[in-house]
């Protein structure tokens, strides 16, 4: 093993918690309320719509790991298809948003906290402070390590949303569900719209490529395996929520009279008795915080990966030679995190951040068609998305429609992340860097590449005395 190189340390039950550890979370113990609000029952639908949604970028993600398994994911494959401009986009962007999203997991704590401990609501920020140090940490140390700890984690939630669903099935009532469409086909295109981000992690085990095990038979694997296992927990969990809690208690039971901060712990002591609240705080703990983990161990890598392209300093890229894990990558990412939660309203800023996300995954499946139609040598996945390219086309129509659903302030969210990442290009990356992409090289007549345009063509220009 190389002194740059990284530990193949997670196998298929690592890469399928890792991912569905970046899916369960918020979206599941905090969104289905404020969902409710926006298509009433019907929501059930947005959940399982928004999954499907996401499925073609599973799939393209997954054949474009197993050609390309580095560290880097989303990074990679536009960067490699589109150009460093673009890559430049999506790597800072993704990472910016992603992020957000671990920031959100560990704040979105503190309304589960109160449930289970009876703290100062100031306290909470410290508890999310003290959490965000500890995944810091967990990721320095070693993936194999944090990648142990998130199996375990997962492992855990999975089993009580499993018991949460047989129990809560029997005690559901049938007149919660009518009517079923309350706001029309358009709030449920507005609500998929809004949950679409709970999938947002499916890309997280792509991400960390370089570190799985046989990734051309693991990636793809996991990828389907934890979007599969995913949609049926989703569906199934909003199901009983809708089932067991009041309408008005998920629209107007939260703070201030707001929506409901904590929709499962509403029908905990229906499904599980009088220990049903504690059980389900302290389940709804361990999933953010296994969201939080997955999120700095996948975006951290966006960094190392941009790095080695010479589009970030070479140092934020360097492995430590003890624990072979991207310490600065991730101590950059961390201190970002800890910035976020002390300074920032996070839950704000994430919703501006998901429609970028959206517009990232309709790249990745136009990257698949530009790999797939440049017919170039280095492009060999072991992977191939079934029903190509039908299945890339109608998950990009899908991204726009739910990026226009969204509404203006999170495009111009969407916006702003492209703007401030394009000026990072022009202002550092473009000087160090003369590649293109295979998008390019096949308009100017070579698609003869046997390997992909990093190696193939010039990393970097030549230092100026």
């Amino acid at each position: 093993m190389g002194e740059g190189d990284l530990s193949r340390d997670l196998g298929l039950y690592s890469a399928v918690t890792l991912s569905m550890g970046a899916m369960i979370g918020g979206g599941i113990f905090v969104l289905p309320a404020i969902g409710y609000k926006k298509a009433g029952p019907a929501i059930i639908v947005a959940y399982l719509l928004a999954g499907l949604i996401v499925l073609p970028n599973a799939l393209s993600k997954a054949e474009m790991a197993t050609a390309m398994p580095e560290d880097g994911g989303t990074y990679i494959y536009i960067d490699r298809a589109m150009g460093p401009l673009f890559g430049t986009i999506a790597g800072i962007g993704v990472w910016f948003s992603l992020v957000f999203k671990s920031a959100f997991a560990l704040v979105g704590l503190g309304a589960y906290l109160l449930l289970l401990v009876s703290i100062p609501a100031t306290l909470v920020k410290v508890v999310a402070l003290v959490l965000g140090a500890t995944v810091i940490l967990l990721n320095i140390v070693g993936t194999e390590k944090s990648g142990q700890v998130q199996g375990i984690l997962v492992t855990l939630v999975v089993l009580v949303l499993g018991a949460y669903i047989v129990g809560g099935v029997g005690t559901a009532e049938s007149v919660q569900y009518a009517p079923f469409v309350t706001h029309g086909i358009g709030g449920i295109a507005t609500a998929t719209a809004f949950v679409f981000v709970s999938y947002a992690g499916i890309g997280e085990v792509a991400s960390v490529a370089e570190e799985i095990t046989e990734p051309g038979r693991n990636i793809p694997r996991a990828m389907l395996i934890s979007i599969g296992v995913m949609m049926v927990i989703y569906t199934a969990v909003v199901g009983v929520i809708v089932g067991i809690v009041p309408a008005e208690t998920l629209i107007h039971g939260g703070p201030d009279g707001g929506t409901s901060l904590t929709p499962m712990a509403d029908s905990a002591e229906r499904v599980f008795g009088g220990v049903g609240v504690t059980v389900i705080a302290v389940t709804a703990v361990l999933a953010l915080t296994s969201m939080a983990n997955a999120g700095v161990l996948g975006t951290s890598r966006f960094l190392l990966a941009m790095s080695r392209d010479s589009l970030l300093p070479e140092q934020v890229g360097q492995i430590n030679s003890r624990f072979l894990t991207p310490v600065n990558a991730v101590l950059v990412t961390g201190a970002v995190l800890l910035a976020l939660i002390a300074f920032v309203p996070v839950v704000n800023l994430a919703k501006l951040a998901s429609a970028f996300l959206i517009l990232v995954f309709s790249l990745e499946n136009l990257s698949v068609i530009i790999f797939r139609e440049a017919e170039i040598d280095f492009y060999d996945p072991d992977f191939r998305s079934p029903g190509y390219p039908v299945v890339q086309i109608l998950g990009m129509i899908g991204g726009v429609i739910l990026i226009i659903q969204m509404g203006l302030l999170s495009i111009m969210g969407a916006i702003g992340i492209s703007i401030g990442s394009a000026v990072w290009y022009f202002a550092y990356a473009r000087s160090h860097t003369d590649r293109t992409g295979v998008l390019a090289t096949y308009f100017d007549g070579d698609s003869d590449l046997s390997e992909p345009p990093d190696e193939a063509t010039i990393n970097s220009k030549p230092e100026e005395d």
